[in-house]
């Protein structure tokens, strides 16, 4: 059976999850990761030398990389659902999942941080240069949700495991954000699918 380490409130284990319970794999999951420990251990460091989360094992075969995670399980386990089978489509998921780790993904951290779990501790400078970059981030996705129904075009596939978990803690951040509305209406119908409803619905820490 697929093991996964790997605390919920991790956007990145998140992903993973996405993927794992949109294919419907049987799995089991151990917490790891900040207040569980575990990943400064020796043994998890045999598996992922990165101390991070998430890591899984497939039959022996130990996969870490959230968005590989995401690739591996979508290719496996829903081929035409999760995983495009064109190309050209495969091409764009594969973009927008990019976009997610170094684009989007960096300057929403740091916001998170000093909001959520070190409120005060980022310095000025930093904080700005994130709310300018995660503003410019917004726009970009936003106008894409304004020519497409999901992240994966006319059905939800691998790319919305991926952007969903970040779009639902860019929402739901205390604070000001920028304004959304093609976001909002891409969250609101991904929180309609059971999924969503098991994974996004923790309060943000």
């Amino acid at each position: 059976m697929l093991k996964v380490w790997g605390r919920l409130n991790s956007l990145n284990v998140q992903k993973a999850m996405f993927a794992i319970l949109e294919a419907g794999v049987p799995h089991e999951r151990a917490n790891a990761g900040m207040e569980h420990g575990v990943v400064q251990t020796d043994e998890y460091k045999a598996m992922n030398p990165n101390s991070v989360v998430p890591t899984i094992v497939d039959d022996g075969f130990v996969l870490w990389e959230s968005n590989v995670i995401v690739r591996y399980i979508s290719a496996k386990h829903a081929p035409g659902v999760l995983w495009p089978v064109d190309p050209k489509e495969r091409a764009d998921s594969d973009r927008w999942m990019d976009w997610q780790q170094t684009t989007f993904n960096p300057p929403l951290t740091t916001t998170f941080w000093d909001r959520v779990r070190s409120p005060g501790k980022t310095p000025a400078d930093q904080l700005a240069q994130a709310r300018q970059r995660l503003d410019k981030a917004i726009a970009i996705l936003d106008a894409a949700f304004a020519r497409r129904e999901w992240m994966g075009g006319k059905a939800f596939n691998m790319a919305d495991c991926v952007i969903a978990p970040g779009v639902h803690r860019f929402l739901n951040l205390p604070g000001e954000r920028a304004a959304a509305p093609n976001i909002e209406r891409y969250y609101k119908q991904l929180m309609q699918r059971p999924v969503a409803q098991q994974l996004l619905t923790l309060p943000l820490t």
